[in-house]
């Protein structure tokens, strides 16, 4: 719910800029085929347990009742191509670190694997419609391929349980939605803001030794807002 409800504060946020914004620039010519994007975004993962698959140290719901995934700000890019003015297809580049602490039992609070680096390999169909005075809102959805890269077990959790030696968590398929609006600057610039609703899951291991101690389905479903700069050409 946390969460959930700052994402609903940036989205306001978010449609008051546009509102603000649109009054004050002027409609633009004819926009290119191609739009690149800088952006600065913001990561706001679940990070709850679905599922306990294995659990051969007992951890569950003990010492580990749930678990929670700690949010991100990174810098992101997209580029986007125009099919027609009102159809395109995006993709997103970037990378995301998080970790994962536990959000209930016995060790509530402590960090239990580190590290996570994760790149959220998503490509989306858009629909834009032109309001004037350069305000082009759309909607999107597609699929995401969310690519874990690193993850680690946490100083804590090793402290805590000495047989644990790594974990694992799985790359994982998934789809997003998306909601946005461009504004047109001139000159082929932009102000471009964005929200992006995934759904994904991954598999977390930890290990004890070459033994799969621990074996959870966990939800990432992800809030992802964006916020940045446009060039058209």
């Amino acid at each position: 719910m946390r969460k959930f409800t700052k994402a609903v504060a940036a989205l306001t946020a978010l449609a008051a800029a546009t509102t603000l914004a649109g009054a004050a620039h002027a409609e633009g010519k004819a926009d290119g085929k191609i739009q690149f994007k800088v952006l600065a975004t913001a990561v706001l993962p679940d990070g709850g347990v679905k599922q306990v698959k294995t659990d051969i140290l007992g951890l569950v719901p003990g010492a580990v009742g749930n678990t929670v995934a700690s949010d991100n700000v990174t810098p992101t890019v997209a580029i986007e191509y125009f099919f027609t003015p009102n159809i395109s297809v995006e993709t997103i580049a970037g990378a995301t670190a998080h970790h994962v602490s536990a959000s209930a039992g016995a060790l509530k609070g402590t960090e239990l694997i580190s590290k996570i680096h994760i790149i959220p390999a998503t490509l989306t169909a858009k629909y834009h419609v032109p309001l004037g005075h350069g305000i082009k809102p759309y909607i999107g959805a597609g699929p995401t391929l969310f690519l874990v890269v690193a993850d680690e077990p946490s100083a804590a959790l090793k402290a805590a349980l000495p047989a644990v030696t790594r974990t694992k968590l799985t790359s994982e398929l998934g789809v997003a939605v998306q909601g946005g609006v461009d504004i047109a600057l001139g000159h082929g610039y932009g102000l471009a803001l964005d929200a992006k609703k995934y759904w994904v899951a991954t598999d977390a291991t930890v290990y004890a030794g070459s033994t799969r101690a621990l074996v959870t389905r966990n939800k990432l479903n992800p809030w992802v807002l964006s916020v940045g700069l446009s060039y058209r050409f």
